[in-house]
């Protein structure tokens, strides 16, 4: 379908209109991503439908994009609509928030996106539990996962790209802030019928074995390595995979061992019929850390969320 020509604007005519941009035409775009429909969106804003067709016309005109277009499924959104989406729904939630009386973010009727950087560790162990709460109490609230990328990280957690990430450590910059959500141990894993692991695993036993482990992400040393090296000691690596996830299958299907953070070893155990072990020898505990940045701070709806996040990882 034939898009209509849009007038283009100057920089210069583009800041004078941010300058007297109606607000009001936020909601309207809001309503119509939300809906999908101009009939239905009207309804959602209590409004006429040719009064929500002029403002999605002024608001083409603003943004110079067509936003909606028309197709089998209702009011598709263009991809300069699927960018702004977003921010916009956030800075309506905040300015209604703002503006309200109450000092507490509407959890259970949000629409609101929120975008989670995790290892693996946090997607097996923390996450599926706090969505399984999550859709319980506020279901229109969506969340998005995605992997922790290192120092393009702490740039996306700047900009409000990355709202949230756990990690193994914090990070050293005073523009972040981090919460201890929980700590945990480590667990051995060797399949059920392992020939030459019994009842408990020894250390020697441990030594003579062959292992498969997580590759280095960092320069850091996994913390059975450290202590092993503590004493004159070294694993047999035979493979290193990318994720923890990998490893129960090799396991399950090879005499090689595994080591890795407790509460996803046991996880791992049940679901693909490992055996676990205390390890042979000591290690700390280690820290899981929430991380964002300080320009979340007063956002209402973010602190509704880590709150609620680092309570639930108190409880696991």
């Amino acid at each position: 379908m034939n898009t209509p020509s849009l007038p283009t604007a100057s920089a210069k005519e583009q800041r004078l209109n941010l300058q007297s941009f109606d607000l009001n035409l936020l909601r309207v775009f809001d309503a119509i991503y939300i809906e999908r429909n101009i009939s239905r969106a009207a309804l959602r804003l209590n409004l006429t439908q040719p009064a929500v067709s002029n403002a999605l016309a002024r608001l083409r005109a603003r943004f110079n994009d067509p936003l909606f277009e028309r197709g089998a499924d209702g009011m598709a959104p263009t991809p300069r609509a699927k960018t702004i989406a977003e921010p916009i729904q956030r800075a309506l939630d905040m300015l209604k928030e703002g503006l309200s009386e109450r000092s507490e973010f509407d959890f259970s009727n949000s629409t609101r996106t929120f975008e989670f950087a995790v290892e693996d560790y946090g997607e097996n162990v923390i996450v599926p539990r706090f969505l399984n709460w999550l859709n319980q109490v506020a279901p229109g609230i969506r969340i998005v996962i995605r992997p922790e990328l290192g120092i393009q990280l702490r740039e996306e957690l700047r900009q409000g790209k990355v709202d949230l990430a756990l990690g193994y450590f914090v990070v050293g910059m005073n523009d972040f802030r981090s919460h201890c959500v929980m700590t945990d141990s480590l667990l051995s894993l060797a399949r059920q019928d392992h020939p030459d692991v019994s009842e408990r695993l020894t250390l020697d036993t441990f030594l003579k074995l062959r292992h498969v482990a997580l590759a280095p992400r960092t320069k850091s040393t996994p913390m059975i390595d450290l202590a092993l090296a503590k004493r004159g000691l070294k694993r047999d690596i035979a493979v290193q995979v990318p994720y923890f996830q990998s490893m129960p299958a090799i396991v399950r299907a090879t005499n090689l061992l595994c080591t890795l953070p407790k509460r996803m070893a046991t996880l791992y155990a049940d679901h693909f019929g490992l055996q676990p072990y205390q390890p042979p020898i000591t290690t700390p505990n280690f820290p899981i850390y929430l991380i964002w940045h300080q320009s979340a701070d007063d956002d209402i709806a973010h602190r509704w969320l880590r709150k609620a996040f680092i309570d639930l990882c108190q409880r696991l």
